[in-house]
C-alpha cells in the first residue's frame, strides 16, 4: 500500500477522544472490510453480552457471581441501590483514612506519621497497584510503598530489610479476598514476626482489604486491626485496580483515586457504544481477532514508549492470558483459547528485540503506547531543534514503520500524558476489550479454572511433605525414595518426594541424604 492510500487508511480507521485527549490508530492492521462486515453478527452479540453483564447478570458460573467491576467507577449502574451505596462509602471511607494517616490523626504509637507501606498480595492485589504506583506515584510521596508479591523468602527478607530502620513507621495493607490464600496469608504471617522482633503490636499498624467476614476479617477484628476495607465477590482480582484494592494503596501515595474513577468513567461510557468504528475497546477486539485468526495465534507485544508505563504489561498479560485462556468454550468444547502477552519500554526494546520483532519469527502483533508530553518542563536540545522526547517519538514512528514494511501488524494507542485520568482509562479501556474478545471467541472471561487447579496441586505437594516427614520420624534407618513412598502408600510420586526432600535438605530441615545426588535413586534418606 503506498503512502497516500496509508494516509487515508489511517484517517478512516483513527478513533479519538476529546474529553480524554486519547487516540487509537489500527490502520496498520491488514483487515479490509469484507472482514469487518463478517464480524458485525459477532459484536452485536458482544454488546449484547456487555450490556448484560453491567446490568448484574451471572457471568461467572462456577462461582455463581456477578462481575461487577464497572459499577466502581459509575456505583449508579450497581443492580440495587444497596450496591450503589455500598461502594460510594468506600470511597469516602479511603478518602478519610489516607487523610488521617497523612495529617497524623492515625499515626504509629511511636512516630507521629507513618512514612512506608508494605503492601501484601498475589495477581491482581499485587499487579494492579504495582503499576498504578510506577506510573503516578509522586517522586516523595507521602508513604514510601514496597510490595510483598510472592512466597519467596529473599524476596520477603528484602522488603524487610529496606525498612527495617523504619518498621516502626510502617504501615502493613493485607490484601486477600478470602484470607485463606497461601502467598498473602504467609507473607502476612512473616511480617508479623518482623514487627513482634522489634516488640511492635502488629495490629497497631495494619489494615485488611478483605471480604466482610473471611478469614482476614477475622482476624482483624479480633484483633483490633487499624482498619478494613471490603472486596467484593463481584469484583475479579484482574479487574480489582479501581476497587479497594487499588484505591487504597493509591490514596496513600497522594494519588488522586477520584481522577483515576473519573478517567475510568469516561472511557467506559466510550465502549459502552455499540457500534464498532466508534468504540476503542471493540476497535482492539477486532484487532486482536484479526491478528490471531480468532484463535490467539499471535502474541500481543505491549510497547510503552514512556518509562512510568514500563509495568502496564506485567498487568495486561494477568488480564488478558488469565481471561482469555481457556481450553473449553461456553458449549463446552475444547477451544484452547488464549492471547500471550509480553512487552518491554521503547526505546529499550529497541535493542532488546525489535531485531526479533523485525525480521524473526511472525508470531505477533505489536501495541505501542506513545505519550504527546515529553516532560512537565521545556526539554533542553540535544542537537539543533532537536530533544530526548524528540528521539524517543522518533523511535516509536521509526519502529511502526519498519514494522509494517516487513509485514508486522501494530496498533498505535496515544495518551497526552500520564496522569490519573488517562491511566484509569487505560484501565477501563482493556477491561472492556478483554469482555468483547471473550464474546467473540465465545469464551468465559471471568473465572480461572486452571489457576484454582495449580492452587490444588500445591496443596497436595504440601499434604506430601507432611506425611513424608512423619513417615521419616518413624524410622531408625535410613530409607530409599521408594521405601519411603511405599510406607505412606503413595509409590506414584516417588519424583515429587525426592524434590520435597532436596528442598528441605538445602534448607537445613534435618533431612540427610547418602549415595550419588546425580542418581537420585541410589539415594537414602534419615532425619539429621
Amino acid at each position: 500500500m503506498d503512502a497516500t492510500a496509508l494516509w487515508q487508511r489511517y484517517q478512516k480507521w483513527l478513533y479519538f477522544h476529546e474529553g480524554l485527549g486519547f487516540y487509537l490508530d489500527v490502520s496498520r492492521m491488514r483487515f479490509d472490510d469484507t472482514f469487518v462486515e463478517t464480524l458485525k453478527p459477532k459484536f452485536e452479540k458482544a454488546f449484547a453480552d456487555m450490556a448484560a453483564l453491567e446490568k448484574g447478570a451471572i457471568a461467572n458460573p462456577d462461582e455463581n457471581r456477578m462481575v461487577g467491576h464497572y459499577w466502581l467507577r459509575n456505583p449508579d449502574l450497581a443492580p440495587t441501590p444497596e450496591l450503589t451505596q455500598e461502594i460510594v462509602g468506600s470511597i469516602e471511607q479511603i478518602e478519610v483514612f489516607a487523610e488521617k494517616v497523612h495529617t497524623g490523626a492515625i499515626h504509629p504509637p511511636k512516630a507521629a506519621r507513618f512514612t512506608d507501606i508494605i503492601s501484601i498480595g498475589i495477581g491482581g492485589s499485587a499487579l494492579g497497584p504495582q503499576f498504578v504506583a510506577e506510573a503516578l506515584a509522586p517522586d516523595f510521596p507521602p508513604l514510601a510503598i514496597h510490595f510483598i508479591d510472592n512466597t519467596d523468602p529473599t524476596g520477603i527478607d528484602r522488603v524487610l530489610t529496606q525498612v527495617r530502620n523504619r518498621l516502626s513507621s510502617t504501615l502493613v495493607i493485607v490484601i486477600s479476598k478470602s484470607g485463606g490464600t497461601p502467598e498473602p496469608r504467609n507473607g502476612m504471617i512473616e511480617v508479623q514476626k518482623a514487627y513482634a522482633g522489634q516488640n511492635l503490636e502488629f495490629a497497631q499498624y495494619a489494615i485488611a482489604i478483605t471480604t466482610t467476614g473471611s478469614k482476614l476479617d477475622a482476624i482483624a477484628q479480633s484483633q483490633g486491626w487499624l482498619a478494613t476495607f471490603p472486596m467484593y465477590d463481584w469484583v475479579g482480582g484482574r479487574t480489582s485496580e479501581l476497587s479497594t484494592v487499588g484505591l487504597v494503596p493509591a490514596a496513600l501515595q497522594g494519588i488522586d483515586i477520584r481522577a483515576m474513577l473519573d478517567g475510568a468513567k469516561e472511557m467506559d461510557d466510550a465502549t459502552r457504544i455499540p457500534d464498532l468504528k466508534n468504540n476503542p475497546a471493540a476497535l482492539l477486539a477486532l484487532s486482536w481477532y484479526y491478528a490471531g485468526n480468532g484463535k490467539g495465534e499471535k502474541d500481543m507485544v505491549v510497547l510503552p514508549y514512556k518509562d512510568s508505563l514500563l509495568l502496564f504489561s506485567r498487568y495486561l498479560q494477568q488480564l488478558v492470558m488469565e481471561s482469555l485462556g481457556k481450553e473449553k468454550d461456553l458449549d463446552g468444547n475444547t477451544v484452547y483459547q488464549g492471547i500471550a502477552v509480553y512487552g518491554n519500554k521503547g526505546s529499550t526494546d529497541q535493542h532488546a528485540y525489535v531485531q526479533q520483532l523485525r525480521e524473526g519469527v511472525p508470531n505477533f502483533f505489536a501495541t505501542l503506547i506513545e505519550v504527546l508530553e515529553d516532560r512537565k518542563n521545556p526539554s533542553p536540545e540535544i542537537e539543533p531543534g532537536i530533544t530526548a522526547g524528540d528521539y524517543l517519538s522518533g523511535f516509536l514512528q521509526g519502529t511502526r514503520q519498519a514494522l509494517y514494511e516487513n509485514h508486522r501488524d501494530s496498533i498505535t494507542l496515544t495518551i497526552p500524558q500520564v496522569n490519573p485520568r488517562t491511566v484509569g482509562a487505560l484501565i477501563a479501556l482493556y477491561d472492556r476489550a478483554v469482555g468483547l474478545y471473550a464474546s467473540l471467541v465465545n469464551i468465559n472471561a471471568y473465572h480461572q479454572p486452571g489457576v484454582e487447579a495449580g492452587k490444588k496441586a500445591a496443596a497436595e505437594i504440601l499434604d506430601l511433605q507432611t506425611q513424608v516427614v512423619e513417615a521419616l520420624h518413624k524410622e531408625k534407618t535410613a530409607l530409599s525414595l521408594e521405601q519411603i513412598a511405599q510406607k505412606i502408600g503413595k509409590p506414584e510420586q516417588v519424583e515429587a518426594i525426592y524434590i520435597i526432600l532436596r528442598h528441605l535438605s538445602a534448607n537445613q530441615r534435618g533431612i540427610v541424604f547418602h549415595g550419588n545426588p546425580s542418581v537420585p535413586s541410589s539415594l537414602t534418606v534419615a532425619l539429621g
